[in-house]
């Protein structure tokens, strides 16, 4: 499962309560772009609208190689999901202060997904405090890394 693209925002600035594998609908171009690793993640959200999950913001890059058939880069995607699973990210996202964010794009069996995360906003001394507890966890792997080489 390599990913082709992550939302750096997404864990950084929410608490991540549930998560989702979704499929994802592409039209010719987006899937050679994302092949390349041509896109970002970090605006995008998505939405259950008329018993369907749609994500926005979701920017793919124009395939250099494309033609006058090239896609938008910005445009709407539908999530393919089972209709059990977009009944309950219906229900987790109504709830206030939730958001359904993209975490990742993978590849799987040759087919493109998406990491659908439902998550909870993260307050500002919430983030300090992971910035605290990484930084804590750095200092301690350098200083058992030294001692190793030490010996």
């Amino acid at each position: 499962m390599a990913d082709i693209l992550t939302n750096p925002k997404a864990r950084r600035d929410y608490f991540i309560l549930d998560t989702f594998e979704a499929g994802i609908v592409l039209h010719g171009t987006e899937v050679k772009a994302l092949r390349a690793g041509r896109g970002q993640l970090s605006d995008a959200f998505a939405r259950v609208e008329k018993e369907e999950v749609w994500l926005y913001n979701a920017h793919i890059d124009e395939y250099t190689h494309g033609n006058l058939q090239n896609h938008q880069p910005k445009a709407p995607r539908k999530l393919l999901l089972h209709r059990s699973e977009i009944r309950k990210l219906f229900g987790l996202a109504a709830v206030k202060g939730n958001a359904l964010l993209p975490l990742s794009f993978y590849w799987k069996n040759g087919k493109v997904k998406v990491a659908l995360g439902v998550g909870k906003g993260k307050a500002q001394f919430d983030k300090r405090e992971d910035l605290r507890t990484r930084e804590a966890e750095r200092e301690l792997k350098r200083a058992t890394m030294k001692s190793f080489k030490g010996k």
